[in-house]
């Protein structure tokens, strides 16, 4: 019999990057009693992965309970970066209902439209939060007006519209009804998502169903299947069925059950519908699957995942260099994890390619490939990787068409010239200016993926870092013709060595150096940018020549201009074509793909002739 689990909740907190979910699910925890009262506890508590706290962003979605009024709230913490809309599209099949944040000052940003739109496409139960009200400048109001104007025009029905709604700010651990009342903790948020946020339905005496939605891994229990279940229940020790949308079919039976609880994992002996569970049992589990009891095999409609729009390619760090300071070198090495990676990555995807030593990765976006980099090199792995490109896709009439993203950019009204110069250079159509509180204008753009490569360097150096960009993917549209790459050449390395103080000085006025003396090179290694438009061979190895003169003042000190380091996003944004960067534990180098300067010289003459012949 149909019925209502009334003793849980289950939701997913989503919003745009930065507007304070992580930090709301802080202050509900705390209050909450989750932590013991002399608990010291770390801010964004949520957010575990090392590369998550450096870079200040949700990366990976998380599981985690409190109890309030008797009721198990089951809350899920989403990425909410659009690069990583992935794990969010997974997440909100496992919830009833969702707490959607948004900024008091900045309002609905794209992600915030992209997550709403999942969200109400589910038909999930959504509850509003305007966060950080205590924001100089912010204007509550006019945001929850521009809230429900993205309500009516997403589309949503109208008990949909009819939302309920709170203002808070989540990092002084207050929530209000109104803009008038006394702040004191987070009660209002509370009492709202037991009012309205949905019970699970609960048909506990049908066969077991239950969805797979995230992958888990321990080296201990292998592999951890985690969803909720729709239907019936399930006992440690029961068989199952592991049915996929592909026709897959595999029989298993429960080792361990776990249910979430704080922020951990609890064993348990049982569990019912409407309970978000993790269990272990068989190996060979995907995220998407429907797990089901054996004699009732019922698929679950899969997880739908938008398709990735920006390409890599990994391959065998091949440079002299090769080996000296990571564990795992070989393509065997790189593609086992590779693959392993699409276990829990649902919006990678993987492909061999004809060369044994190198694989096509694609995925949402430049972050969502240079975090999974940067996760590769802090285990251990050697590798070079080649620069972004945009996945082209044919249309109905054979026309080439790209992905094209929805940009927001806020920034100072002294910068809104450059900005639009520097957009409309890479084919970019203005659809909208708006003037907002404090000085700052919101320009909204359509532009192609391929004009965002390489340009966010470039953005915080025009706006002085005072320029804020956000995008996320809208749709593929025609070709719009060539976009101007890199205007400068770069500095080749044409000697192996140690970079040497008196070249790299003799050698100031070429351009900037990315390396600084002392600094271990090799022929073919890019070690600066050219003030150039053409690359320059350059021996940064060459030392002074010594006599048995001493001129007065020669041996003093020289003065360098330090050099210009690289983070892997900006190596990314930097190479060209025929460059990689090359990623180990230890360094990230730039070179070029052809390290013999006389076989690059060879193949840039050809490739200049058959340009002319065409």
């Amino acid at each position: 019999m149909l019925r209502y689990r009334s003793d849980i909740r289950n939701i997913a907190i989503i919003a745009h990057v930065d507007h304070g979910k992580t930090t709301l699910v802080d202050a509900v925890l705390k209050q909450t009693g989750t932590f013991r009262e002399n608990q010291k506890v770390d801010e964004r508590i949520m957010d575990s992965n090392p590369q998550e706290r450096e870079r200040g962003i949700t990366i990976f979605a998380k599981n985690a309970s409190f109890f309030y009024k008797d009721t198990k709230v089951n809350i899920v913490d989403t990425p909410g970066h659009a690069d990583f809309g992935g794990e969010v599209e997974r997440i909100l099949k496992m919830v009833n209902g969702a707490v959607l944040l948004v900024d008091a000052l900045e309002g609905p940003m794209p992600q915030t439209k992209f997550v709403l739109r999942k969200a109400l496409e589910l038909h999930l139960k959504i509850l509003v939060v305007i966060n950080k009200i205590d924001r100089p400048n912010c204007n509550p109001m006019k945001v929850l007006d521009e809230v429900l104007d993205l309500f009516i025009h997403l589309g949503a029905h109208e008990d949909q519209l009819d939302f309920p709604y709170v203002f808070a700010s989540a990092k002084s651990g207050f929530a209000i009804n109104e803009l008038g009342d006394e702040p004191k903790d987070i009660t209002p948020l509370l009492d709202m998502i037991l009012a309205h946020m949905p019970p699970p339905e609960a048909d506990v005496d049908a066969p077991f169903q239950m969805l797979v939605n995230t992958i888990d891994y321990s080296e201990y229990l292998g592999k951890i299947a985690i969803g909720r279940i729709f239907k019936g229940s399930i006992k440690k020790g029961d068989p199952f069925t592991c049915l996929s949308a592909k026709g897959k079919l595999l029989n298993g039976r429960v080792a361990k059950l776990f249910i979430f609880e704080k922020l951990g994992k609890v064993e348990i002996s049982e569990a019912s519908a409407g309970d978000i569970i993790a269990l272990t049992g068989l190996e060979d589990i995907s995220i998407g699957d429907t797990l089901t009891h054996p004699e009732h095999q019922e698929v679950l409609p899969s997880i739908e995942i938008t398709e990735p729009t920006i390409s890599m390619f990994f391959s065998v760090n091949n440079s002299p260099f090769a080996g000296k300071e990571g564990k795992f070198v070989t393509s065997r090495n790189i593609r086992d994890r590779l693959y392993k990676e699409l276990l829990s990555n649902v919006a990678l995807r993987v492909e061999d390619t004809e060369s044994a030593d190198t694989f096509k990765v694609s995925g949402r976006g430049e972050l969502h490939l240079s975090v999974l980099i940067e996760t590769l090199r802090r285990e251990g792995y050697e590798l070079g990787v080649s620069r972004p490109e945009v996945i082209i896709r044919r249309d109905e009439e054979g026309r080439a068409c790209e992905p094209i993203e929805s940009v927001t950019i806020d920034v100072p009204d002294t910068f809104v010239g450059i900005v639009i110069e520097k957009m409309g250079k890479r084919k970019a159509e203005m659809k909208n200016m708006t003037q907002m509180e404090g000085g700052l204008v919101r320009l909204d753009f359509e532009i192609p993926t391929r004009g965002l490569l390489g340009f966010n360097t470039e953005f915080i150096t025009d706006t002085k870092g005072e320029g804020i960009l956000t995008h996320i993917f809208k749709c593929y549209e025609p070709f719009r013709g060539e976009i101007n790459s890199r205007q400068n050449g770069v500095l080749v390395s044409a000697e192996n060595g140690d970079s040497v103080a008196y070249a790299i000085s003799s050698l100031d006025d070429r351009g900037v150096f990315f390396v600084e003396p002392g600094t271990a090179v090799y022929e073919g290694m890019i070690v600066g940018e050219s003030n150039r438009e053409f690359d320059m061979n350059v021996n940064v190895c060459k030392t002074k020549k010594l006599t048995n003169m001493r001129a007065s003042g020669s041996d003093e000190a020289l003065r360098l201009t330090p050099p210009r380091k690289l983070t892997l996003e900006q190596a990314l944004e930097f190479i060209e074509d025929d460059e990689l960067v090359e990623v180990t534990p230890k360094s990230i180098r730039l070179r070029k793909k052809t390290l013999d300067s006389n076989v690059r010289a060879k193949e840039t003459k050809k490739k200049k002739a058959a340009t002319e012949v065409a």
